[in-house]
């Protein structure tokens, strides 16, 4: 007999429902033909002739041998394709069926239970059906991925590939990506946020010591370390330039959420300096920057512990919905806002919010040359044509506010200004499509003025009103919000002893109190309602999340940066490939039926040549 290989499909929400897949590995398809007795006499010809078809025939199979089984192979194909067909169809005329259950039930509340529960059932066996196709293919899939060499240490999708800035993602051999040859485990937030290791990332002594932004400037401390501290001269000026920031808006105490204010999208962040200043003030600042090859502003600002990824609008638009963000900031961001017709303040008016601000920083603000005079005149221009009103400008920083009513659009004089776009052009989370001369966001059901919002930290927290907007039920949310309580209290007490061990402190450093606060960045790679987000913050651990929302599902990204969080859309990539990470399986003490997976990526270092 041959090899089989089975799958069983249960449903926790409707027990009744079994799905159970056989697979032979080794199947042959074989036919027996029945032999039919006759009543009548055959002539001797008809024998002959019979004798003579079967001699050909024979003849046939011996000058193909693998004819046969190749048909047999057929046959088998046709036979799993044909089963996995026949599921979709029953998964199909299940759908039917419980939407007819669903529009004759008379209470509204069974109405969400029972829609609630389908919804589960199906979104499981949509997974499971994936599953069914990646298994089935068989163990030839699987393989185990060797080191890169020492070319791919800063090697990052969808950006080597392209000697431009602009994204373009293209096929590569996979390979395991070891750390540099001095690699060093970070130091234990907070102190990480202030020293790093120099040996960790791309960068020389000279660029540090001649780096001189407001936000890329730090200093040597000792021979293996970069101290962002807040003792330097820096943290002032930081300081200064922040409260200058409030005064021009308008701000009192320097409470920018008071104002609205709490997420905030930086570009060409430097090395994350002012979003790290922002942090006490509870405001979240999300870096990007283009691709570097050495010294990356986002490779440093995530080493430092904060939020940052390598984003680029050359051509293309950013990965977030619109109106996402509170505030734009760029100082010295080197993207030059004249060229290309207005074409990437355009891109900008799109992710900021309604009543959101834009500040920046450059010297071409206080233009003296004719040509410098020029540019800057456009932008100031171009700016009033898209109803952006001047706050402020003071020294090289000129802070402008996006309008809050849409009629400014349509009150504008005929070819002043960017057009609306229309609903065919209208993509409230693009997935990098080609920048647009036309302002989104207008038509969006979430047109909400920044101060007519929930302040932080209540926004994260969305009444039945707010949830409307994104055509979700508070009941729906507020079960995955406790579940995602209950999972991460058990998520802390078990990975409390596994890494505070790996983290080292400064000389020094007290011991935090239980449980111990060592993670400081997370990837959820299916963030939903981010939930997983949520119930870190509510549980007091200051890390921060990207909330990664998979393009192939349900697009809940505009409601999670509404929350007040980070995210972006993202294709999900499916892996069979071993990559030699330390595994183990827990029980979970609050449930008979789960277990708890926990891997841990080895920290195996490069030889040194």
């Amino acid at each position: 007999m041959g090899s089989f290989s089975s799958f069983s499909l249960k449903y926790a929400d409707n027990p009744k429902i079994k799905i159970q897949i056989i697979f032979n590995a080794n199947a042959t398809a074989t036919w027996h033909p029945r032999r039919r007795s006759t009543s009548f006499r055959r002539s001797q010809r008809q024998l002959s002739d019979e004798r003579q078809n079967r001699r050909q025939h024979l003849h046939l199979e011996a000058a193909d041998p693998y004819t046969s089984r190749n048909n047999k192979q057929r046959l088998m194909l046709l036979f799993v394709k044909t089963t996995l067909a026949l599921i979709v169809i029953l998964a199909l005329a299940g759908s039917f069926w419980w939407t007819i259950s669903i529009s004759t039930s008379s209470s509204s509340g069974h109405v969400y239970q029972r829609s609630h529960s389908y919804r589960r059932l199906q979104e499981q066996l949509v997974s499971d059906l994936l599953d069914i196709g990646d298994i089935s293919v068989g163990p030839t899939r699987w393989k185990e991925l060797e080191y890169c060499d020492v070319d791919s240490e800063s090697y990052v999708p969808c950006f080597n590939v392209s000697e431009s800035l602009d994204r373009f993602c293209g096929s590569r051999e996979g390979c395991l990506v070891l750390p540099p040859v001095d690699y060093k485990v970070p130091l234990r937030w907070p102190t990480g946020k202030d020293v790093i290791w120099f040996r960790n990332v791309k960068i020389t002594a000279d660029e540090v010591l001649t780096s001189g932004s407001i936000n890329k400037r730090m200093m040597m401390l000792d021979d293996d370390q970069v101290s962002f501290r807040s003792a330097s001269p820096m943290f002032d000026e930081i300081e200064d330039y922040s409260h200058q920031i409030a005064q021009m808006i308008g701000i009192k105490n320097d409470n920018f959420i008071e104002a609205g204010v709490r997420t905030i999208l930086d570009i060409g962040c430097g090395y994350g300096s002012f979003g790290a200043h922002l942090l006490s003030k509870h405001l979240l600042t999300m870096c990007i920057a283009n691709y570097e090859a050495s010294g990356s502003q986002v490779q440093l600002t995530l080493e430092r512990g904060l939020p940052a990824m390598i984003a680029s609008f050359v051509s293309k638009q950013l990965p977030y919905p619109s109106i996402s963000f509170d505030m734009l900031h760029c100082s010295s961001c080197g993207i030059d806002w004249d060229q290309k017709e207005g074409l990437f303040l355009v891109e900008i008016d799109r992710v900021l919010k309604p009543g959101g601000y834009f500040v920046w920083t450059s010297p071409l603000t206080n233009a003296r040359s004719k040509e410098d005079v020029k540019r800057w005149n456009f932008v100031h221009d171009f700016a009033e044509s898209i109803c952006w009103t001047l706050l402020s400008q003071q020294d090289k920083t000129v802070v402008w506010k996006k309008t809050t009513k849409t009629k400014c659009y349509s009150s504008r004089k005929p070819g002043v200004g960017p057009s609306v776009c229309n609903k065919g052009h209208e993509a409230e989370s693009p997935y990098y499509k080609p920048l647009q001369m036309c302002l989104g966001g207008t038509r969006s059901k979430r047109w909400i003025p920044i101060e007519g919002r929930t302040r932080w930290p209540s926004r994260s927290h969305m009444n039945k009103t707010e949830l409307s907007l994104y055509g979700l039920h508070p009941e729906e949310v507020g079960e995955d919000a406790e579940n995602w309580k209950a999972t991460v209290k058990e998520y802390w007490s078990l990975l409390s002893p596994l890494i505070f061990s790996d983290h080292p402190k400064r000389p020094g450093d007290e011991d935090p109190s239980p449980p111990y606060n060592m993670l400081r960045n997370v990837l959820d790679m299916n963030a939903q309602f981010g939930g997983l987000n949520s119930a870190l913050l509510e549980a007091k651990k200051t890390v921060w999340v990207m909330n990664v929302v998979p393009t192939a599902g349900p697009n809940h990204l505009p409601m999670i940066l509404d929350r007040g969080f980070v995210g972006l859309v993202e294709t999900a990539r499916a892996s069979t490939t071993q990559l030699k990470w330390e595994a183990r399986v827990i029980e979970v003490e609050s449930s008979s039926e789960q277990r708890l997976l926990i891997c841990q990526k080895p920290f195996t270092k490069r030889q040194s040549i």
